[in-house]
């Protein structure tokens, strides 16, 4: 199953942040605070963490501020090229992403001062970009 060409986000209204830690660093306490997104993926090289921006306390923010476009789902798990579609327009126009998936859907993170640019590319492209 593929995805049909134009697809349908929603951009996230928060900000978030991303945070690359050493492969044995401890979970900080202050995940516990996001509400709108949390993702830990913990390999043997790193601890990755992607969260609401708010949930992260002042002297531990990140330089850069991050948005999600959500694919609006559920979406199969056998369904295939959703990265492939929306990655193509936003590699052309120059932005790089940082995608996440879930069970139940896919979303793509964008430097915070790429928004509009990545919106236009993706309308151009003939997504549908909506505001959650």
């Amino acid at each position: 199953m593929s995805p049909t060409h134009a697809l349908t986000v929603d951009l996230l209204a928060e900000s978030f942040a991303i945070f690359g830690l050493a492969a044995g660093a401890e979970l900080p306490a202050w995940t516990s605070n996001a509400r709108a997104f949390l993702c830990v993926t913990r390999t043997p090289t790193e601890l990755s963490i992607v969260a609401d921006l708010s949930a992260v306390p002042a002297d531990e923010r990140p330089a850069r501020a991050y948005r999600a476009y959500r694919v609006r789902g559920p979406l199969p798990l056998d369904l295939v090229g959703i990265f492939a579609v929306l990655s193509g327009p936003l590699a052309a126009a120059g932005i790089p992403i940082f995608p996440v998936a879930t069970h139940e859907t896919d979303y793509l993170f964008v430097d915070a001062e790429d928004v509009r640019r990545a919106t236009l590319a993706l309308v151009e492209a003939g997504h549908v970009v909506a505001h959650a």
